[in-house]
């Protein structure tokens, strides 16, 4: 009798260790999950670190140069988006570029391309380059798109047709051009500041941000 409660004490107690020894691996897996996602979590914020390297000093760069060079635009410090007040190159409601607008992009472009192509990670992290036509509010949506469009081309044929500088074959397999109508427009009034042509970078490294949000899993509401 006694030998046979011993043995279904040391059963009983190899039952325990077995279960212990599952959660103990089952806790193991677990952590060991944990620290994998971690890694891949950190991994992966690193890697979004590195891409944002170059798009910033792509913009630092173009803002020094633009700078150092007085030319008269403004650089958003955050897009690289290079703004051009369009009294600069056309007359009102003109899509023929002026004079004054031919000369300033003679000065302009060589040194807009030349910062994109100075580097080999400043070309790989510019994917594209967008000339695009903004109007004012002024005036209905169809005339102020065409408007917008038409500007902007004259602006590429401008640059691709009558300039010459270093760089001209290798902006040529990034650059097109766009109209943006009054989509951006202050509604609300007639502002000469919406009117304007904008040189707007895609970078690479938006385009991979993008991915990778997509890919990850949405926080429920």
């Amino acid at each position: 009798m006694d030998d046979f409660i011993n043995n279904e004490f040391v059963e009983n107690e190899s039952t325990e260790d077995d279960e212990s020894s599952i959660y103990l691996s089952i806790g193991d897996l677990m952590s060991g999950l944990l620290m994998f996602f971690a890694l891949l979590f950190i991994t992966t914020l690193l890697q979004l670190a590195e891409r944002e390297a170059p798009k910033k000093d792509v913009i630092s760069q173009i803002f020094k140069e633009m700078t150092s060079q007085n030319i008269n635009v403004k650089v958003n410090p955050e897009t690289g988006d290079v703004s051009i007040d369009d009294s600069i190159l056309f007359d009102k409601g003109s899509t023929q570029l002026k004079p004054a607008g031919k000369e300033f992009l003679r000065k302009f472009i060589p040194v807009y391309s030349g910062v994109i192509f100075s580097k080999p990670e400043f070309e790989k992290e510019i994917s594209r380059v967008v000339i695009e036509g903004h109007t004012s509010s002024d005036a209905d949506n169809k005339t102020n798109l065409e408007l917008s469009v038409l500007r902007s081309s004259s602006v590429y044929k401008y640059i691709f047709y009558e300039l010459n500088f270093p760089t001209k074959p290798s902006l040529r397999q990034k650059i097109l051009a766009a109209g943006r109508g009054e989509i951006e427009a202050d509604q609300k009034r007639d502002n000469p500041a919406d009117r304007k042509v904008l040189f707007r970078f895609q970078f690479r490294s938006d385009e991979l941000n993008q991915q990778v949000g997509k890919k990850l899993p949405k926080k429920e509401k």
